[in-house]
């Protein structure tokens, strides 16, 4: 999960900061849908920081940042028709009295945008960004000719609408061989172009590219008198939008599947690509009661349709060691060319699946991108196989330290078990210096792996006695081209020694523990004053006993107990009390960072807790809160005074909040508490 958070994060700046994808989007999609799965088998082991619990992308730099009120989420996305029926069942449950319709469109393959307008001018356009903050594009979206840039009389003096930015099939041919002629790199894909496009800091050849839009949605202001989707798409189109050339109204899920089956089927008839369909619900006054998780909207579903397959042969399997030890089988295929890109390798993910459908090094196999994303054997063409051809045998030993290996009760994850294992350690090295962790950024992939190799860091707190004079000179170059380390070392070390009073927090998630976090991390800071109170903690003791309780007994605590058995767990095992001591001898004991309470302030030691969809940021807010005395809690406990509750909160987390006898109040009410 760790790996694939970490994929997640790095291919989402190469789609939406720099706009030069390096796999598929069906890669990515299954790639991500593999960590929702993971998350909801193992919510344990849930980052809080996992990009499942918001929407990718980051503001390019050369643009001014635009804020998005409300902000801009994704749709969770359906790969199979029982999670259309699924979803229908949801919405049964959710509106028992029924009295809804469906709505299906095309899903435009492009980058989404926000559009507002005041006078009825258009006054700014700006991208979705990471949904809460954008880039603003105007300049370029103003030579987008059929987006218009003034309305009739009959709009809204202030409107925002969102739709998605695209470029169309046949333009993207013709600009990729303009491209390839005049010897420059050209594009993978209309939506690479598409976003390429638009990060053009000169309007000029923006307004050569062939960009065109669908508006599809409304944005913060001026579309609140409509009662269905359906209407405030007519009225846009009336207004001059340019609005999709394909809809569907359905009163029943079968309907449904049966217009999203008829646009697959004509799918590759429009000016520009979709990768699949988008269902929602008609009537707009059903949208508030369904209210949106941290990512979607509730009351709608984007079906992917089914991937691609091509026909290659598995000529080998590989096995990668990850941080925390688990041992992952990767097939090495013969490369092939699959919805658009050529594959080599798919993960197999574990012993288990290999087994399950008997995949052996020589078999021909049924390659897919399942979600048009990740490349996965989708199965073995056995009629084809070699009467030589043997069962894989999964390793009992490490493949790269020869140690012994280990599966849990429970698990489908074999694990090497030698903490000294260097692939271990070269993933968790990584970790230890990361920007959540202790943000020593000189020390990268490439560098963690030299410093393993060359034996001069056998652990993370090695680091604090390495010879950095030494580090200066080390060839940190590829083969061929050598490089040394040179002044690199020396802001390493700085950052080295600045970690020596980096905050317990950071310290705690840096350790590795399982099921800590950034956010975990934080929670068990705040109950402690220095990481030498852990292996003793009463507090996390405290957790653990209240597990075992029943009924009225159990509190509501705010450390989960898979957290605190860890923590406690660590620091009993060797490694842990190892570690501790290792600290001890290098002085270092991270303490809690410092927090100023006001103690006379109007919230004075009050438990706060912030949700839903606020009108202002909820950073100004907490910051707010904190001077003013007030604590600022991740969840809701028994020592919560105050839910403070913006739009599209579910009435299960309200209900749970009253139960614990915490008010609910709204912004206003929050307002006049701060004073």
């Amino acid at each position: 999960m760790a790996e694939l958070v970490a994929a997640i994060n790095r291919n989402d700046r190469l789609y939406y900061v720099e706009a030069r994808p390096v796999i598929a989007d069906a890669d990515y999609d299954r790639m991500y849908e593999e960590l929702i799965r993971l998350e909801h088998d193992f919510p344990q082991f849930k980052d809080p920081n996992s990009p499942t619990l918001r929407v990718s992308g980051e503001p390019l730099a050369g643009f001014a940042p635009v804020r998005h009120d409300p902000p801009m989420k994704s749709l969770d996305k359906c790969y199979e028709k029982g999670e259309l029926v699924a979803f229908d069942a949801f919405l049964r449950k959710e509106l028992p009295d029924g009295g809804w319709h469906y709505v299906v469109e095309p899903k435009v393959d492009g980058v989404s945008i926000s559009l507002l307008y005041e006078d009825r001018r258009l006054v700014r356009a700006a991208t979705r960004g990471n949904g809460e903050v954008g880039d603003d594009v105007t300049q370029n979206v103003r030579t987008i000719r059929s987006i218009p840039k003034a309305l009739p009389a009959d709009a809204p003096d202030r409107l925002e609408v969102r739709g998605e930015v695209y470029m169309t099939r046949d333009g993207f041919v013709k600009l990729n061989a303009e491209l390839d002629e005049a010897g420059r790199e050209t594009f993978m894909n209309p939506r690479n172009a598409c976003a390429g496009s638009l990060k053009q800091l000169d309007p000029k050849v923006v307004a050569q590219r062939p960009l065109d839009a669908v508006i599809y949605n409304a944005g913060g202001v001026g579309c609140d008198g409509f009662a269905s989707h359906t209407e405030l798409i007519a009225t846009f189109r009336r207004w001059g939008f340019p609005v999709a050339p394909w809809s569907r109204v359905a009163a029943t899920m079968d309907e449904a599947i049966a217009a999203i089956d008829e646009l697959g089927a004509n799918r590759h008839g429009f000016r520009f690509e979709i990768d699949g369909a988008v269902l929602k619900i008609n009537e707009r006054a059903f949208y508030g009661a369904l209210g949106a998780t941290a990512h979607s909207p509730r009351w709608a579903r984007a079906y992917k349709y089914a991937p691609e397959r091509a026909e290659t042969v598995v000529r080998g399997i590989t096995v990668q060691v990850g941080r925390t030890g688990v041992l992952t089988p990767v097939a090495e295929l013969e490369p092939v060319e699959l919805a658009g890109s050529v594959i080599a390798r798919a993960t197999l993910h574990n012993a288990d699946q290999i087994a399950a459908q008997d995949i052996r090094v020589g078999d021909h196999v049924w390659l897919v991108k399942a979600g048009d994303v990740i490349p996965a054997i989708d199965g073995v063409l056995t009629e084809k196989r070699d009467l030589f051809v043997v069962p894989f045998v999964f390793p009992t030993a490490c493949p790269v330290c020869g140690g012994a290996v280990a599966r849990a009760a429970g698990e489908v994850a074999v694990r090497c078990i030698n903490p000294a294992c260097p692939a271990q350690l070269q993933r968790r090295l990584e970790h230890f210096c990361s920007r959540n962790a202790l943000d020593i950024r000189s020390l990268g992939g490439r560098l963690a792996d030299l410093l393993v190799e060359k034996k001069l860091v056998a652990d993370p707190l090695d680091l604090f006695t390495l010879d950095y004079a030494a580090l200066a000179e080390l060839d940190v170059g590829e083969a061929g081209a050598p490089r040394k380390f040179g002044k690199n070392a020396a802001n390493m070390r700085d950052a080295v020694e600045a970690a020596r009073t980096a905050s317990l927090e950071r310290w705690l998630f840096a350790i590795g523990i399982p099921n800590v976090g950034v956010t975990v991390a934080k929670d068990i800071a705040a109950e402690h004053e220095k990481l030498s109170d852990l292996p003793a903690s009463a507090v996390l003791r405290h957790v653990v006993a209240n597990d075992a309780k029943k009924g009225k007994e159990r509190e509501i605590l705010p450390i989960k107990v898979e957290a605190a058995k860890a923590v406690l767990a660590f620091f009993d095992s060797p490694y842990g009390q190892t570690f501790r001591a290792r600290l001890a001898a290098l002085g270092i004991d991270p303490r809690r960072a410092a927090r100023t309470v006001r103690t006379d302030g109007p919230l004075a030691g009050v438990g706060c807790v912030l949700t839903g969809t606020l009108s202002r940021p909820r950073g100004e807010y907490a910051k707010r809160i904190e001077a003013a005395g007030g604590i600022v809690q991740s969840a809701v406990t028994s020592k919560t005074r105050y839910l403070i509750a913006g739009a599209n909160v579910g009435a299960t987390k309200t209900a749970k909040a009253r139960a614990l006898g915490t008010e609910v109040i709204d912004e206003a009410r929050l307002l006049e508490l701060l004073g």
